[in-house]
């Protein structure tokens, strides 16, 4: 990660530059925050997407990407009759990766896919009610540094 600082008409901000990549490499870009928004999004949508109990997803302006590798690697779905839901991946390994939302104003990116700390946490959890059943249950679960023994 690299850090600078941008003059805006606010004043000094920090900004910095994230890599981020797919699980097999073939993907990769730099994006430059600072981030807008880092949401947890419980519908079920995302966990059919993520596979898991929600998507962890990053907004910031859709200009903000430089893709390094693999861009032309990448597929995208985007849901037929949803006005929001897209989702992106690496062709080769299935990663999800970041895409620019449905009607254009923002990069979305997938946390997972950042190999640097973006210098934002989560802001709130969306869609709560539509949590995975076994969410709660999975936070109070015994906990291992590796693979259980």
């Amino acid at each position: 990660m690299y850090t600078h600082y941008l003059h805006t008409k606010e004043g000094l901000q920090m900004s910095n530059i994230v890599n981020g990549s797919c699980l097999c490499g073939e993907v990769t870009c730099n994006i430059t925050g600072p981030f807008e928004r880092f949401y947890q999004c419980h519908c079920d949508r995302c966990q059919k997407k993520s596979g898991s109990a929600f998507a962890s997803l990053i907004f910031t302006s859709y200009d903000k990407v430089e893709w390094l590798s693999g861009e032309k690697s990448t597929k995208r779905f985007d849901l037929p009759n949803a006005e929001r839901f897209s989702n992106a991946f690496c062709s080769q390994c299935g990663s999800q990766v970041p895409y620019i939302s449905r009607d254009g104003q923002f990069l979305v990116t997938p946390a997972g896919f950042l190999n640097d700390d973006p210098l934002i946490v989560p802001q709130a959890n969306i869609f709560i009610e539509e949590k995975a059943c076994w969410y709660e249950a999975g936070q109070s679960a015994t906990k291992f540094e590796r693979y259980p023994v």
